[in-house]
């Protein structure tokens, strides 16, 4: 409801709930929204999927996910240490929108058939530097309009920094 009364208008875009497996549908025909799909109604999912629509430009947002590589779960170590790679800083804002909706972030390797994290104590460190780095220098914009309605639906807008503070103190635990 969040995602789409502030962007379905202004970015034509709407946030949906979708079946096993996430994804990004531009819009097809004139007039039809384009499309963010989060997977098993989990919320942390949708957080994930709008970090990726806050970071996608005007062109990238007019392919099919972004038009990005995407390896199922069983990568090698090779194909994991891509994937960390290109996914701290969806993490990172995943991780701040989770703090606005008062909701606990769970870092992801997304690997369980594979060999797992390359390197998941640094893989976190990343992330959390990469929302820190978001902080001091400011988010995307439709990330930063994103945070701050998260912030005033929740009431968190007073805690959030204190809270954020908090978490990345314990990114060990994470």
């Amino acid at each position: 409801m969040l995602f789409n009364d502030q962007f379905r208008e202004t970015h034509d875009t709407i946030l949906v709930l979708g079946g096993t497996e996430p994804e990004y549908l531009p819009a097809t025909e004139a007039g039809a929204p384009a499309k963010v799909i989060f997977a098993h109604g989990f919320f942390a999912s949708a957080l994930h999927e709008i970090a990726h629509w806050c970071i996608a430009g005007a062109e990238r947002r007019k392919l099919p996910d972004y038009g990005y590589w995407y390896c199922p779960d069983g990568r090698t170590a090779a194909q994991q240490q891509l994937f960390e790679r290109v996914e701290v800083k969806p993490q990172a804002l995943e991780w701040l929108f989770s703090v606005a909706a008062d909701f606990r972030f769970h870092i992801s390797v997304d690997n369980l058939n594979g060999a797992g994290a390359v390197d998941a104590a640094g893989f976190r460190l990343r992330v959390r530097d990469q929302a820190d780095q978001y902080l001091l220098q400011g988010l995307p914009a439709r990330a930063q309009a994103f945070l701050q309605t998260l912030m005033t639906f929740y009431g968190t807008t007073d805690r959030f920094h204190s809270q954020w503070q908090r978490q990345r103190l314990n990114t060990g635990q994470l």
